[in-house]
């Protein structure tokens, strides 16, 4: 007897019940209006003319009257533009793209791990097994000064590695959006472990010098979510200068950030974060709506820096031996789910369709109410959003969230092939994975994108975009020469 097909009529029933209650909910007040508008409609018609003339007749205006309705009408409509915020729009972005010369690939990685630590075998396996579950490619690049042996991370280096990130970008940006330095007004410049002085802000004003009376800010600090906080500080102040524009370059500094000691939790950073950088213009400006890429719809930051075990969480410090690292305690994963959390209950309710909410209010009441024990309703954000673009920190963050969320694996596939292809580029890596989505052609107008991204201290940030129009595939950018492979299968563990 042949096995017999599963039976699928529950589930189908089921999926459309769902789908005939987020109609019904999310399209409640049409609903409504629709059938009292034809009441209202069929009533007039059977009114007839001569009655509808005569209602009309006994309605006495006189001018005072017309002339303070008027007035009325104006000042309230004056005052709620004048009131509402400035639309902030997302021009368009550049990605540094690191030379052939600074790729690492494992065996490259490995071999230098087992010369400086030659003395340290165990330290050595720990970054073998790092790497194999790591979710990074062959294709990864680090700094010059970092392909020495022993390596050489000195100043000087430093600010070579920063100068070539940060001015790639800048001039990629520069030739896609046609903008000249001098029309820079508002210049911000985001990088958490390396803040020399004069600052990286002064030094992108020297090289192109930008106008004296330019408004320029320089993060550092922040860690991975420092980008989105740049945005948010990018916005906050367009609101309050009119017809202006602001750049916003987001990067890390490897090279003086490498660590050369044997403390596990710190060798862990050597092994995720690469070279990696963006460069994205923002504008206030009405002439500016046609031609860009996106609009910025909602800003929400979470900070649990008041908590102890978040604020250690991600913490640079000496190790035994006097020597300076980055130290990701085991919490990290549980800290980060929290801030998540946190961040979600805040950003959903803005966010979110009528159908969702509602079944959240009604979980939490049941569970308030009748039964504690009864599993909290997830809400599905991919009703809420088309894209997702997700911090690539690590295999496991991506795997957490994807899960947490329930999204589908291609919901997560611009985050694993970012960390695949660039690895944990710190707070640009958010706009490898947008230029990811439009490389791939997926991009259209009004579909919505979460950025999410996470930071020392420990914050969790997002930024919600709406794309302004259907992008065209581009024919530069960070994958030009690579998109037609990817998205590429990445096993659990790659064996060294």
């Amino acid at each position: 007897m042949p096995p017999m097909l599963p039976d699928f009529s529950n589930s189908v029933k089921l999926k459309y019940v769902k789908l005939g209650y987020q109609y019904l909910v999310n399209h409640i007040i049409t609903l409504t209006l629709i059938p009292i508008m034809v009441g209202i409609l069929i009533e007039v018609l059977r009114l007839g003319p001569d009655e509808l003339l005569g209602l009309w007749r006994s309605l006495h205006f006189d001018a005072v009257q017309i002339l303070c309705s008027s007035f009325l009408v104006i000042f309230i409509a004056t005052v709620y533009f004048m009131s509402k915020p400035r639309t902030i729009f997302l021009v368009d972005y550049a990605c540094y793209k690191p030379p052939v010369t600074c790729r690492v690939p494992f065996s490259t990685f490995m071999e230098h791990s087992r010369l400086i630590l030659k003395d340290k075998p165990k330290s050595v396996e720990f970054q073998m097994r790092i790497l194999e579950r790591s979710g990074l490619g062959e294709e990864t690049c680090l700094p010059p000064a970092i392909h020495y042996i022993p390596p050489r991370p000195n100043m000087e280096a430093a600010r070579g590695e920063a100068e070539l990130v940060i001015f790639s970008a800048m001039d990629s940006l520069f030739q896609k959006t046609g903008l000249k330095p001098k029309d820079i007004d508002i210049l911000i410049v985001n990088c958490s472990l390396f803040s020399p002085t004069p600052s990286l802000s002064a030094m992108v004003i020297n090289k192109y010098k930008l106008r004296s009376n330019i408004k320029s800010f320089n993060l550092s600090g922040m860690g991975c979510s420092a980008g989105l906080i740049s945005i948010d500080l990018a916005r906050d102040l367009l609101q309050v200068h009119p017809n202006s524009n602001a750049v916003v370059v987001s990067t890390e500094i490897i090279t003086p950030n490498y660590y050369q000691g044997n403390e596990r939790a710190m060798l862990l950073p050597n092994c995720l974060f690469r070279m990696g950088g963006a460069a994205i213009l923002l504008s206030n400006r009405q002439s500016d709506r046609r031609r860009a890429k996106y609009r910025l719809v909602h800003m929400v930051r979470t900070h649990k820096g008041a908590d102890d075990k978040a604020y250690r969480c991600v913490f640079e410090e000496e190790d035994k031996e006097g020597k300076v690292g980055i130290n990701l305690s085991k919490d990290l994963m549980a800290i980060a789910g929290e801030a998540l959390k946190s961040n979600i209950t805040t950003i959903g309710p803005l966010v979110l369709p009528a159908s969702e909410q509602l079944l959240f209010l009604l979980t939490l009441i049941g569970r308030k109410i009748f039964n504690p024990k009864w599993k909290p309703y997830i809400p599905d954000f991919k009703q809420a959003f088309e894209h997702f673009c997700i911090h690539a920190g690590g295999r496991a963050v991506i795997d957490e969230l994807q899960k947490n969320l329930q999204l589908s694996a291609e919901h997560v596939e611009a985050s694993r092939m970012t960390l695949h292809r660039f690895g944990n580029t710190s707070s640009s890596s958010l706009w490898y994975e947008m230029s990811y989505i439009e490389s791939k052609g997926r991009m259209k107008k009004g579909d919505r994108v979460w950025q999410i991204a996470f930071g020392s201290g420990f914050k969790c940030n997002s930024a919600v975009w709406k794309c302004n129009r259907s992008i065209k595939t581009p024919i530069d950018g960070p994958w030009a020469d690579c998109i037609d492979r990817y998205p590429v299968h990445i096993p659990e563990v790659v064996k060294l």
